[in-house]
């Protein structure tokens, strides 16, 4: 095998272990409440993470047995993968860009609101039948629960300072505005202002409904895919960053190649 095609096949371990990232990053998704409420970011990139894998597999087979038709679909495939994996870079910042954030004063956590997200991601999310398929996933979840049973607050004060997931601040508890009583994380009571926000009414102690119907469970939702879409970005970056550097040297040593056995030809013929 030749030096090229050596330098060719270590290029192609390298982009192997570039779809790990990838692959974790949809797992890691996979794994997050919402996520498996809805369905939206894991897959796609989980199916990239399994593309590069099989198109660094190929690559390493044609450098290894010396097949260039195989090195050449290779490079074609990676380009196309590399473009592919830019845009959806391009479409997750735009779609995540806004972020619709509320500051509480006197709260560590935050509140949301849905018209501070982009129109696609509100779109998807809080679209009629699409929501009623969530609202009923988060139900039989465990993200209030699991508030519920943190036995660390035990004031409301305690509570006030807590940092909250968005799915948590939207979903588990009324919105600040309404002014009602703690009197544990899930159970809240006598309203100061129950006409401060459209959710005041909304909002329930029965553990099956919460905040579920309400519009901040909605910015909650599209809160959570926001900081999870932009951390799992960050494995992306990397990975995009380390193949385009392989692929410009892969060409580069593909070209090598072939002047290579171009010239053992000429070498072979002249003798």
């Amino acid at each position: 095998m030749s030096l090229s095609n050596n330098i060719t096949a270590v290029l192609n371990f390298v982009s192997f272990l570039c779809s790990f990232p990838i692959i974790t990053a949809g797992i890691w998704l996979a794994t997050k409440a919402d996520n498996q409420c809805l369905h939206l970011a894991r897959w796609p990139l989980i199916f990239l993470g399994g593309l590069i894998l099989l198109v660094s597999l190929a690559g390493f087979v044609g450098a290894f047995y010396n097949r260039p038709c195989l090195l050449a679909l290779y490079l074609f495939a990676m380009a196309a993968v590399i473009v592919v994996l830019i845009a959806f870079l391009v479409f997750a910042f735009v779609v995540t860009r806004p972020q619709g954030v509320i500051e509480i004063p006197g709260r560590a956590y935050k509140e949301y609101y849905v018209s501070g997200f982009s129109t696609w991601l509100r779109n998807y999310v809080t679209n009629g039948n699409n929501w009623v398929q969530i609202r009923d996933c988060l139900s039989q979840s465990d993200t209030c629960q699991k508030l519920a049973k943190d036995e660390s607050y035990f004031t409301a004060e305690q509570f006030f300072q807590t940092r909250l997931s968005p799915l948590q601040s939207g979903c588990c508890k009324p919105p600040t505005a309404c002014g009602f009583t703690y009197v544990n994380p899930t159970v809240w009571v006598n309203p100061v202002n129950p006409t401060g926000d459209p959710d005041c009414v909304a909002w329930s102690n029965d553990q099956s409904q919460f905040c579920y119907d309400c519009q901040s469970c909605r910015a909650g939702m599209l809160g959570n895919l926001r900081q999870e879409w932009r951390k799992a970005n960050v494995a992306v970056i990397v990975a995009v960053v380390v193949l385009i550097w392989v692929y410009v040297i892969g060409c580069s040593a593909f070209k090598n190649a072939q002047t290579e056995d171009l010239f053992r030809r000429y070498k072979q013929g002249y003798t």
